[in-house]
């Protein structure tokens, strides 16, 4: 079994629209790789297709992990995210009425434990009972420790009157508790303060391992201070036209976008004059 997720030459529509066209890129576990690229340049959507969003269209390419096919009918979301894959949302969703500890023990147990089908032949439902409460809690605790977290936020209702730091905050302690293999976090400093970006850095640092791969999708290099991939790719109109180090952040930084444009012979401002559609959450 080979650690890695690779994408080959993939193409992904949205409606009639194209979004990504060609796009290839490897990414191992105990590996971080940064992917930047500007607005509508088709880093959302590449999230989103990994993760088998319905409405992203994969009209050509291969996407496979640790050498299973991800796109196959069977691969849904849930078993996407039973694989080890997970996503970090750029504008996560609130859940009023749900606390922050009913909300990760479910998914923990959605990861986990799944729920099983019947085995009897009457149709029966088996008894589910997931990861005991207190053995949770024990869990939840210890990573809300990790990150320097208040633990009065377990009480709290779902991102429902979270500032944007508290909703990103929130998604980092998600991939603490469910210990993805490979984690795709989609602009996780988007809306952040300078403060506000240092404590959801410092978390995702915190988490790391050699056992998580990680996609850090941005559009600055600022996050980037923080959080130190090994490789550095740049998107523009669908396609990673440039790869390389942590330097390569530091270039785009100083020179902006069009002169990676200039680089690789595209005229300035392909790739982003439409921002690609964002589709709503799964």
């Amino acid at each position: 079994m080979t650690d890695q997720l690779e994408i080959r030459d993939l193409e992904v529509s949205i409606g009639d629209k194209k979004i990504l066209k060609g796009l290839t890129l490897t990414v191992g576990v105990g590996e971080v790789h940064a992917l930047m690229g500007p607005n509508g340049s088709g880093k959302t959507s590449l999230a989103y297709t990994l993760m088998g969003h319905p409405d992203y269209r994969v009209t050509a390419g291969t996407v496979t992990w640790r050498g299973e096919n991800l796109l196959s009918k069977q691969m849904t979301p849930d078993k996407r995210a039973q694989a080890g894959l997970f996503l970090a949302f750029q504008y996560p969703s609130s859940i009023p009425g749900v606390t922050v500890a009913s909300f990760l023990r479910n998914i923990y147990n959605a990861v986990h434990h799944p729920k099983q089908p019947p085995a009897d032949t009457d149709g029966a439902m088996p008894k589910y009972t997931g990861i005991p409460l207190a053995k949770f809690r024990k869990l939840m605790e210890e990573k809300m420790a990790l990150l320097h977290m208040d633990p009065a936020f377990a009480a709290r209702y779902v991102n429902d009157g979270f500032s944007g730091g508290e909703k990103k905050r929130l998604e980092m302690l998600q991939m603490a508790v469910v210990s993805p293999t490979m984690a795709i976090l989609d602009e996780t400093d988007s809306g952040l303060d300078i403060d506000a970006l240092r404590n959801v850095a410092e978390g995702i640092n915190a988490t790391l391992s050699p056992e998580m791969g990680v996609l850090l999708i941005t559009h600055y290099q600022r996050m980037l201070n923080y959080v130190k991939p090994q490789f550095v790719h740049v998107l523009v109109d669908g396609r990673i036209v440039m790869s390389g180090g942590e330097e390569l952040s530091h270039q785009l930084e100083a020179n902006g976008y069009d002169w990676v444009r200039e680089q690789v012979g595209l005229p300035a401002g392909a790739g982003d004059e439409v921002a690609e559609p964002v589709a709503e959450h799964v």
